[in-house]
């Protein structure tokens, strides 16, 4: 097969419904848009979020809050995700993500406490919850906080 051979298979690509081409066609004269008005013209509507001139409901909200430009994005890791470690293994962002448990590291890894584990680790990471660390060092691992 060759690339000037490729077709789309039948009835995948509809024809396209040309407008104003006659009353027969079903979308002749207006072309569908109905009489005169604002959508009937040439790059006619009105912008997203407009509500005829009163005032928008994004303007009627009061702002409330801000964004932290100094808080850190720690990535959350379960404590029953760690499970799938060989016992006595050094637990470390760069083997988080190599394992495919994190995608990007950001600011660090913080490992929460949902889930069970049996294996001995020593897990270090840049924070940990006080449940993460009470299931860690209770099968007999160490947490470090860098």
């Amino acid at each position: 097969m060759r690339l000037h051979e490729l077709h789309p298979a039948p009835g995948s690509r509809p024809r396209a419904t040309r407008v104003g081409r006659g009353i027969g066609s079903g979308l002749g004269k207006t072309s569908g848009r109905g009489h005169k008005g604002q959508k009937a013209r040439s790059g006619g509507g009105v912008r997203r979020g407009f509500e005829g001139g009163q005032m928008p409901l994004t303007r009627r909200l009061p702002k409330r809050g801000f964004t932290n430009i100094f808080a850190r994005k720690l990535v959350p890791i379960n404590v029953g995700e760690l499970e799938r470690f060989e016992p006595e293994t050094v637990v470390t962002p760069e083997l988080l993500h190599d394992a495919g448990l994190v995608k990007q590291a950001r600011d660090g890894v913080k490992i929460l406490g949902d889930g069970e584990l049996t294996k001995k680790l020593t897990v270090k990471v840049q924070a940990a919850s006080r449940k993460a660390i009470e299931k860690i060092e209770a099968a007999g691992g160490k947490v470090e906080v860098m």
